[in-house]
């Protein structure tokens, strides 16, 4: 994978101009970069140029930005840039598949997109008085909580009242074949039916705490496109969730009425990062072990450090099938928006995100870097032979292979 380009990376954050200068730079992609098939640079037609010199095209980014790009480029992320402000469903998806591919190129336009949908949202800010636009809420459990059924329910409800809701599901991706099975919209037929909510399902693809790399920047294209709330749904693993924790405004724990006595909830580690605890499936036979362990949850808690001085985290009951809680979940949710809004803390918990996301992604790509690296990738068999065989220790190698990394 090549370094971004300099040039976009130099001029991205400059300010906006309304008119393009004549582009006449031959390096761009054809008008079939975002076909889901194409995993290199498609030809252009016979009789046509790879890249056509565009005249004084209308465009919403900066002069510098749109000097790497060319004409059908710019349009397309003019295109796809109108349609999300817009509220297309399909513009959407179709930017959130951009921000995903490993495509270098693609990666470099859609650096470019997502700076200017930055831009468009701190604007909306700015006229909502430097407050959030958007709530973003993270859902994670255990396998078999609920967690679908308790997304669609509160959607349901959530669209009833007049806001526009968007789920990011994280899908688990198999360890064998790498495949994920996205079949979280299956289980929210009624919710993806319904045309003030957006569903996405992302494969895992291995990364910790079930969230994808581009889960943060989804999120912000989904607030770009209007969406007012957006619930993140991750992969229930145990002690990682707080990858999910770190890029939204309140966590969310479900829980079933058999998933184990408090002490297993500390031992998982996810207690102590969770603002409400819900205790799922409260209906039936399970109310009566549902409120067995809502109080074990609540002693649990107390027995924990508090994170935010404005909020006390809280444990309540719900069930899907029944409705029952619901209603009363969503006011703690917004309880917990309203109090955090008032200190300002919410302010400062995203920008505090912002340096914790960042640097995930620089451990990311340098250690993407490191094993691309010819010297390292000419030493790792070697070495691994000989970690294997126990005549070098882990350690040792590892410094070698970095020591090989540095010189060169």
């Amino acid at each position: 994978m090549r370094p971004f380009s300099v040039s976009l990376l130099r001029h991205i954050t400059a300010p906006h101009t309304l008119t393009a200068p004549l582009v006449t730079k031959t390096r761009c992609l054809h008008r079939g970069i975002f076909a889901a098939s194409s995993s290199s640079i498609q030809s252009p037609p016979p009789g046509h140029s790879r890249c056509a010199p565009s005249r004084s095209v209308s465009t919403g980014f900066s002069e510098h930005q749109v000097q790497d790009l060319c004409g059908p480029e710019l349009r397309l992320l003019n295109k796809l840039y109108d349609g999300l402000v817009g509220g297309q469903r399909a513009s959407l998806a179709e930017c959130i598949t951009l921000v995903e591919t490993q495509h270098p190129r693609k990666k470099e336009l859609a650096q470019v997109l997502l700076q200017r949908v930055l831009a468009y949202r701190k604007e909306q800010e700015s006229q909502n008085g430097g407050k959030p636009v958007a709530f973003r809420v993270g859902l994670s459990g255990p396998p078999g909580a609920g967690k679908s059924s308790f997304i669609e329910v509160v959607g349901k409800m959530l669209t009833a009242r007049g806001h526009k809701v968007s789920v990011l599901a994280v899908d688990p991706s198999s360890c064998t074949t790498g495949g994920s099975l996205l079949g979280d919209k299956t289980r929210m037929t009624e919710l993806s039916r319904d045309m003030n909510a957006f569903i996405r399902p992302s494969p895992a693809s291995g990364t910790l705490g079930g969230v994808t790399r581009t889960t943060n920047e989804a999120i912000v294209l989904c607030e770009g496109a209007g969406y007012d709330i957006v619930l993140v749904e991750t992969v229930g693993v145990g002690q990682s969730e707080f990858a999910v924790a770190d890029m939204v405004d309140m966590f969310v724990l479900l829980i079933p009425p058999a998933g184990g006595d408090e002490l297993q909830g500390i031992k998982r580690g996810i207690i102590e990062r969770a603002d409400l605890v819900v205790v799922t499936k409260s209906d039936g036979d399970l109310v009566v072990p549902a409120r067995r362990i809502q109080a074990e949850y609540t002693s649990a808690l107390k027995l924990l450090r508090r994170q935010s001085k404005s909020w006390n985290p809280k444990v309540m009951r719900a069930s899907s099938q029944t409705n029952e809680g619901i209603p009363e979940a969503w006011a703690v949710m917004q309880s917990y928006q309203d109090a955090m809004l008032a200190s300002g803390e919410l302010q400062r918990r995203r920008q505090a995100q912002h340096k914790v996301w960042m640097w995930s992604l620089i451990q990311e790509n340098v250690l993407l870097h490191f094993s691309n690296h010819p010297g390292v990738r000419g030493a790792l068999p070697q070495l691994e032979e000989k970690v294997t065989k126990g005549a070098i220790s882990p350690g040792l190698a590892a410094d070698l292979l970095l020591k090989t990394f540095l010189s060169s």
